[in-house]
């Protein structure tokens, strides 16, 4: 499992232009899921993400969490993060998570994260989105699940 994870000021997801979920200050994530992955991986994933130190605080150090500043989460569907590039110019999508098995995991970690954090929104599994977003920092971690 991959998360991009983007401190915002704000960010929003639109579908069909109509726009499906919007924060303010937070985390905006992009979650890829594979075929190996579990809702184990996604809870460790889950709780590395909730607990990351990445906000300022009054010393202008990075040292509080997204409870801290009360900040909100976006979390978009993405598996172009398993896209493999090794061959050729035109990326393949074999290593990401067949459909059925990501979308389920993808709802899995929305119910999680709204069990930990107040706001929580969600992109539309499948759909062309348009994200916009306010990188805050700019400040981008991407979080491996075979790195954690």
């Amino acid at each position: 499992m991959r998360f991009v994870i983007q401190r915002v000021s704000r960010a929003s997801v639109t579908v069909e232009n109509k726009q499906i979920g919007a924060i303010d200050k937070g985390f905006m994530v992009l979650i890829g899921v594979c075929n190996e992955d579990t809702k184990e991986t996604a809870d460790r994933m889950i709780k590395k993400l909730i607990g990351l130190r990445i906000f300022e605080d009054e010393q202008g150090k990075t040292n509080l969490d997204l409870a801290s500043v009360e900040g909100g989460l976006l979390l978009i569907s993405q598996f172009t993060l398993y896209a493999d590039c090794k061959k050729g110019n035109r990326p393949s999508f074999i290593q990401a998570g067949a459909p059925d098995m990501a979308k389920a995991l993808y709802e899995y970690i929305i119910e999680e994260c709204k069990k930990k954090v107040s706001q929580v929104e969600q992109g539309e599994f499948g759909a062309d989105m348009k994200i916009e977003l306010v990188n805050d920092g700019p400040f981008t971690i991407v979080l491996d699940s075979e790195q954690l």
